[in-house]
């Protein structure tokens, strides 16, 4: 075969004033599009990390224990059960009315006295306490418990959650815990 002559291929045409701003309005759409998908994830991760601590820090703080002083060792008669307020371990400054808590206090013997968390075993529902019977009920789904917090009836996993007491100075304290549910 012959040499044949390289064929020159003829430049491209020159884009059309049209072409060229359809060109400049898709660069600039997916720069805008980039940009809002940057700023989007920016403002999510600005909500999540908060989000996050909140959800992880109680697994690496150690949860505030104080011991509280729940009334006189006089105010409790031996084998009575009654109902003490006291502030919670860990109250947030505005937290007002809600930083109390309560427990059962009963009065085993001259300075013994255990005291029972309010809040059912089951779902946390606040049990309460009938003298005649000697029990504590849960209302909403039928949790009983025996005086000693043991559990006679219901749903409930566990007994009632045993708070530590002590007397110091003639004062019955309670150590406060975190709401024990569960």
């Amino acid at each position: 075969m012959p040499d044949e002559p390289e064929k020159k291929s003829d430049p491209p045409p020159e884009p059309t004033e049209e072409q060229k701003a359809e060109a400049t309005l898709i660069a600039r759409r997916q720069l805008l599009g980039k940009m809002s998908i940057a700023v989007g994830c920016a403002g999510g991760a600005a909500l999540a990390v908060p989000l996050v601590g909140f959800i992880v820090a109680p697994l690496f703080g150690d949860q505030p224990r104080e011991w509280r002083e729940v009334g006189g060792v006089e105010s409790v008669k031996i084998g009575e059960t009654v109902n003490v307020v006291f502030v919670d371990a860990s109250p947030l400054p505005w937290a007002g009315v809600t930083a109390k808590t309560a427990a059962w206090l009963r009065r085993i013997g001259e300075n013994e006295f255990e005291a029972f968390s309010v809040n059912c075993a089951h779902l946390g529902c606040p049990v309460r306490w009938l003298p005649d019977a000697r029990l504590f009920m849960c209302p909403c789904h039928g949790g009983v418990y025996y005086e000693d917090g043991s559990v006679a009836a219901g749903p409930p996993p566990h007994g009632l959650t045993k708070y530590p007491c002590r007397v110091k100075d003639g004062r019955v304290e309670i150590r406060t815990d975190p709401i024990p549910i569960g």
